[in-house]
């Protein structure tokens, strides 16, 4: 059975379609989700769902290995980031080579970088009047949103679309897309 710990920040919607998507597979489950929100609604999600969630800071991320001796210990096949908002320390990547991904809300390398999550990149695909966006499924390195790029999916955008019309188009790609992608990779 492989395994898989998820990263999140957030709300936890991907997180939770993940979670769902694996909970009955014979190949695959979410052993746990790791937060550096204590108040993130995927906390809430986890506990309905019956996964193990902790929440750590960023001493334990960065300064200590107490977030590497975690995933150590849960010795995942896959780490995914799903919304997770901080730069992905070298020493985790050094210890899960090739098994830290992430997907972004843009067809990198565009619109990709710090600080560039979210509503932000929506509002700039917007007001680049970019034709279309998509989302983009990488793996993570010591850069934010340069690790090779594994899958992407398009949608159009109109110009008529608010940024918060393209927020929900990339959601939908999102929650189609993202399990069958980590499955395939899960199933290398």
């Amino acid at each position: 059975m492989k395994r898989v710990v998820i990263f999140a920040s957030g709300s936890g919607s991907n997180a939770e379609n993940l979670i769902r998507f694996f909970q009955n597979s014979d190949n695959a489950s979410v052993i746990q989700v790791l937060t550096n929100n204590p108040h993130a609604k995927v906390l809430d999600r986890c506990k309905k769902l019956k996964v193990s969630a902790l929440s750590f800071n960023k001493t334990a991320f960065i300064e200590t290995e107490d977030v590497l001796n975690v995933l150590k210990s849960s010795n995942p096949d896959l780490i995914v980031l799903a919304g997770f908002l901080w730069k992905f320390p070298e020493n985790i990547l050094k210890h899960f080579p090739n098994k830290v991904i992430n997907v972004h809300p843009a067809l990198l390398p565009k619109f990709g970088g710090k600080g560039m999550y979210g509503m932000h990149v929506h509002e700039a695909v917007v007001n680049q009047k970019e034709t279309e966006t998509g989302i983009t499924i990488h793996y993570v390195n010591e850069h934010y949103d340069k690790g090779a790029i594994i899958f992407q999916a398009k949608c159009e955008v109109k110009s008529s679309d608010s940024a918060q019309d393209v927020a929900e188009k990339i959601h939908e790609l999102e929650m189609e897309h993202f399990p069958k992608v980590v499955e395939k990779l899960l199933n290398k």
